[in-house]
């Protein structure tokens, strides 16, 4: 494990550091560097402070795990690795992702998972542990957003116009959405035990990353939203 000071650094800098190290990397110091990890395809990162926009974007494969928050765009368009983010993150994370696994300990901001797809074996997963936005899931055309709700207080656990313009994917809440207005273009049910088998993989790794209750989280509630069959996009997408 090499580690390196990055509070000099600009995001070219570091990058290129972490290309050259050829190993597992700690980075101290970060202070709202953006673009972190950009398409690394190996290794693991580990990042103490708070990096910039889009960490880990285009993401080939490397695990990243931030000690603390992230701003926006985390995981922009990735297309394999993990992202694991001990704390809460901005607006848009996931945007576009194609391919592998972010999880959030807490809260995202608006559009969170926007534009999400997938393609055959390439299905991206979203985790958030807290609550989300506005807009989440606004144009998912695949992959998987799931939200759990934990610590939120008597906050919804997702605000307004959740799948908005969806034509692909799933969407799994932790609540029985009883007071959320879904969009005419999606369906929104309780979820089945079925269901809840396609994510019971991506909810032990949550509760293994932080120590949370995966018999308490399983045995809630779940909605489940996809979307509507009658939606006039919904054949314009590879990935249905």
């Amino acid at each position: 494990m090499k580690t390196i000071n990055v509070s000099e650094l600009d995001h070219k800098e570091i990058n290129e550091q972490l290309r050259a190290a050829h190993c597992d990397c700690t980075l101290f110091g970060c202070i709202g560097q953006r673009f972190i990890g950009a398409g690394l395809s190996e290794n693991s990162i580990i990042i103490e402070g708070t990096p910039g926009n889009a960490l880990g974007a285009y993401l080939n494969g490397a695990h990243i795990y931030v000690k603390g928050n992230a701003q926006d765009a985390v995981g922009d368009t990735m297309n394999n690795g993990d992202i694991i983010i001990d704390g809460c993150v901005g607006d848009a994370v996931g945007y576009a992702m194609r391919g592998g696994s972010i999880f959030i300990k807490g809260s995202a901001g608006y559009r969170a998972g926007i534009h999400m797809k997938e393609y055959k074996e390439k299905v991206p997963n979203l985790v958030i542990g807290g609550c989300a936005g506005s807009f989440l899931g606004e144009y998912q055309a695949g992959g998987r957003i799931i939200v759990l709700g934990l610590d939120c207080g008597d906050k919804p656990i997702v605000s307004n116009f959740p799948g908005t313009g969806m034509h692909g994917g799933k969407m799994y809440l932790r609540s029985d959405c009883k007071n959320i207005i879904f969009p005419k273009q999606v369906n929104a049910s309780p979820a089945s035990a079925d269901d809840l088998k396609d994510i019971e993989p991506y909810i032990r790794n949550f509760c293994s990353y932080f120590n949370a209750d995966y018999d308490m989280i399983i045995s809630s509630d779940f909605t489940i939203i996809t979307p509507n069959s009658s939606n006039p996009y919904k054949q314009m997408y590879v990935a249905n």
